[in-house]
């Protein structure tokens, strides 16, 4: 951890924080003409809430926006040659980025594209693996929320297989803990049976 504390560390850390904050589903929805996500359906911008306020354009632009800032913010710290631990928090500030981005009021999304993108970052396997069990437990249940939550609950158990490198497992936990937190209204929607499914 001593070299997480080096200037150029710290740097590259505010760095991924930074780019995690730009928001893909307010600067898509204001590219294509659409309303604010904040305002609309969930109030959520993220890609679920931009594909059903703004159709599959705008989701799926939403979606590659929120994960390649995950990913890019991970390469870039692996690119200035940082170590191992400057890597895990540069992902987890990217991811914190998303969830409370200073350049929108820290009114961000619920975070799991742009968790997804610096598990690819970290460790392409695990990314993967997670991708693999959103889009079984999606095609099982037609529920995003659901399969966010699947896949947040077995990210750290993937990572601590396929690269147990402490800093990546517990960066990873801690992503999956936030993400719960984040879900915890759709939670409640899933107790109640009320969560609404997934419409293409």
């Amino acid at each position: 951890m001593d070299m997480l504390l080096t200037p150029t560390g710290l740097l590259v850390v505010l760095a991924g924080y930074l780019l995690g904050s730009v928001s893909s589903a307010i600067l898509v929805a204001r590219w294509l003409g659409g309303p604010d996500p904040r305002g609309v359906g969930s109030g959520n911008p993220g890609a679920t809430n931009m594909l059903r306020v703004g159709g599959k354009k705008a989701g799926a632009l939403t979606l590659l926006g929120d994960l390649l800032k995950g990913t890019l913010a991970v390469l870039l710290a692996r690119w200035l040659g940082q170590p191992g631990p400057v890597l895990a928090a540069t992902g987890f500030a990217a991811f914190l980025g998303h969830l409370y981005p200073v350049w929108f009021g820290f009114r961000g999304g619920k975070g799991v594209a742009t968790a997804l993108g610096v598990l690819l970052g970290w460790a392409p396997i695990v990314g993967l693996a997670c991708a693999a069990t959103w889009l079984a437990t999606a095609f099982l249940t037609r529920i995003s929320s659901l399969s966010a939550l699947v896949s947040a609950a077995l990210a750290p158990l993937w990572m601590a297989w396929l690269r147990p490198e402490p800093a990546f497992v517990w960066a990873t936990a801690a992503m999956s803990l936030l993400l719960f937190w984040r879900h915890r209204s759709n939670i409640r929607n899933l107790m109640a049976g009320t969560e609404g499914k997934i419409k293409l």
